[in-house]
């Protein structure tokens, strides 16, 4: 009987020793979830920043994009982004390229400030002509590729729940693209964009 009332205190003192772990529950902000679909209608200018919004408007196009972030709280993320714009008077616009984002979170809605490199190729808004043979022709080149150098803002609105699967977000993106042509070596564009980040699996 003494070395089994001995036994059960040894088994309750060892079963003390044993840390009991809570599961635990994230808040929204320390959830990282990796490559969402990022979608966005986008609205595009030549313009020095912040000038002729009204008339960016006019110029629609379209963005796909993702994001992996680089640490748990999920405020510093590398992302991907691959645009399409119209622009009938400035020539459209195919675009790709890859931004480092910091962002912070403030409860529910989060900002953005990230910056980058890409590759736009601009098409020609009108058909082009060369002088050959002694009489203009259209050349056959359609665009050139240029180094696109991005830098952007956007707010977005996250919610407060770990499971959620739309965050919608409003971007406003400056860049520059480098040679555009002898007479502007630097061509200032903006673009605003409007979409939301969608995510697939929690």
């Amino acid at each position: 009987m003494k070395k089994l009332f001995l036994f059960n205190i040894l088994i309750c003192v060892l079963t003390g020793l044993i840390p009991v772990s809570a599961q635990h529950i994230p808040s929204p902000e320390s959830v990282k979830r990796d490559w969402p679909l990022i979608v966005s209608l986008q609205f595009h200018s030549i313009s020095v920043p912040f000038k002729s919004l009204k008339g960016t408007f006019s110029n629609v196009g379209f963005s796909l994009g993702t994001e992996v972030a680089y640490n748990r709280r999920a405020n510093l993320l590398q992302q991907v982004q691959l645009g399409f714009y119209r622009n009938q008077n400035g020539g459209n616009g195919l675009s790709v390229f890859t931004q480092t984002a910091y962002q912070p979170h403030f409860g529910p809605v989060y900002t953005e400030v990230k910056a980058g490199l890409g590759y736009h190729f601009a098409f020609h808004p009108n058909t082009t002509l060369v002088f050959k043979n002694g009489e203009w022709q259209s050349a056959s080149q359609s665009g050139k590729g240029l180094l696109m150098v991005p830098v952007g803002l956007s707010i977005g609105y996250q919610g407060t729940k770990t499971k959620r699967l739309v965050e919608p977000f409003v971007s406003y993106q400056f860049f520059i693209l480098q040679g555009y042509n002898p007479d502007v070596p630097l061509l200032p564009n903006q673009l605003i964009q409007i979409g939301s980040r969608i995510h697939f699996s929690h």
